[in-house]
């Protein structure tokens, strides 16, 4: 499996998103990231501390990057907020 493994967050409960996470990271990813913007961002933070409570410790925080992007069509566009959580399992 890969290095990094990628998550994007979405209208789905958190559990699924957890799910995604941990399963990236029992098939062998070292590195996991869950990516979101908008109202699903409140969403993948909820998911990155249930990451880490279920594995119990054995996880923990690398970069957080916040930032926004443009979406729409040309004259109809409008800046949404993003963030991509970075989970990193110990060694």
């Amino acid at each position: 499996m890969s290095e990094v493994g990628t998550v994007f967050v979405g209208n789905k409960p958190v559990s699924s998103y957890v799910l995604a996470a941990v399963t990236q990271f029992t098939s062998g990813s070292k590195r996991v990231v869950l990516k979101a913007r908008g109202r699903a961002i409140s969403r993948a933070v909820d998911a990155a501390e249930l990451v880490r409570r279920f594995l119990g410790g054995k996880v923990d925080y690398g970069n957080i990057k916040i930032g926004s992007e443009k979406v729409g069509e040309p004259g109809k566009e409008r800046t949404v907020s993003t963030i991509e959580i970075e989970l990193v399992k110990k060694e």
